[in-house]
């Protein structure tokens, strides 16, 4: 396994899917479409400086997995990353819809946004990991 196209790999996906996070969950769809009584009050400011790390923890951790898996093809990857958006974000953004006050609007888009970011990280290996 080449080491730095891993690192490249997840700088660039973990980039791109920051802002992918912004845009599907992002203050537009914050504003409209959440109820008020959900989210905490006061500065946002902490939570998204211990967030921000986490799509370039995905993206890695996507990335290796292919790597460990030997699927450096985009049509595999993009499998990988269907798979996994099937077994994981999907049931658990579901589950937390049927229990907690959410709204439908941001349900799917905060799933959209789950399987874009791992569509992101399946091209990102497809390309940069042959």
């Amino acid at each position: 396994m080449n080491w730095m196209r891993l690192v490249l790999v997840t700088i660039a996906a973990g980039v791109v899917t920051s802002l992918t996070d912004w845009f599907f969950a992002g203050d537009w769809l914050h504003r409209r479409f959440t109820y008020p009584e959900i989210w905490r009050k006061g500065n946002e400011s902490v939570a998204i400086a211990l967030t921000s790390p986490l799509p370039f923890l995905t993206c890695g951790a996507f990335a290796y997995l292919c790597a460990m898996l030997s699927l450096h093809s985009t049509a595999g990857a993009l499998k990988l990353g269907f798979a996994i958006w099937l077994i994981g974000p999907l049931p658990l953004i579901l589950t937390n819809a049927a229990f907690m006050k959410l709204h439908r609007v941001f349900v799917v888009s905060y799933a959209t946004g789950w399987l874009v970011k791992l569509a992101i990280a399946a091209v990102a290996v497809g390309w940069l990991m042959r």
